[in-house]
């Protein structure tokens, strides 16, 4: 049986990683796709882990060879996630999650229509503001870049199947959770997987 294919998308700072984080801590059955970038490390950030941390000549050595599923070129860094890993993973059975941009999702579209789509919104830009002060990572100059960068990204979320609201994070952590049950339970992955309880 064909593994999920999910996107989770969210502008900077909507909390994509830390619902996606508590997501592959209670489903084990979803694996996360680790993009390669140009981008530096964050504190905390493991090469592997989080990223593979690559330089623009080898990322670019890549992307002219095919190797990438998509790829996309955000706030003057690189990313772009390995087309080979996919289809391998996915063939074996395992459901894949990708955090990727809007336009990273356009593109994993045209070759996996079945992709499921779902996007992460903070309540309001002012809260989405106040959260990436706080976090402390940023000049004034940067968030003022990145909530611009939000704005045009949260006007896509029309383009995916389901829309979470990070407003109380423990109630969008289980709506994530709700959304990736529920796709395992659509009629044509039930029939794959369990024929004989079809044979009327």
């Amino acid at each position: 049986m064909t593994g999920n294919l999910f996107i989770i998308t969210a502008p900077s700072g909507a909390g994509k990683s830390t619902l996606t984080a508590k997501l592959l801590e209670e489903d084990k059955n979803i694996h996360l796709s680790v993009s390669y970038t140009t981008r530096a490390p964050r504190p905390g950030e493991v090469d592997g882990r989080d990223y593979h941390f690559v330089d623009k000549a080898s990322f670019m050595g890549m992307l002219e060879r095919g190797e990438f599923l998509e790829s996309a070129e955000v706030h003057g860094n690189h990313y772009g996630t390995s087309q080979a890993w996919i289809r391998t993973q996915r063939a074996a059975g395992r459901d894949i999650l990708l955090e990727i941009d809007w336009q990273g999702a356009r593109q994993v579209r045209r070759i996996f229509s079945e992709t499921i789509g779902i996007f992460i919104l903070p309540p309001s830009i002012t809260e989405l503001e106040r959260r990436m002060r706080r976090r402390g990572q940023d000049s004034d100059e940067v968030i003022r870049r990145r909530l611009a960068v939000a704005a045009d990204e949260m006007s896509h979320a029309a383009e995916f199947e389901y829309v979470i609201i990070n407003n109380d994070f423990e109630e969008a952590r289980r709506d994530l959770i709700a959304v990736v049950r529920a796709s395992r339970l659509d009629y044509s992955r039930q029939l794959e997987r369990y024929p004989d309880v079809f044979k009327f």
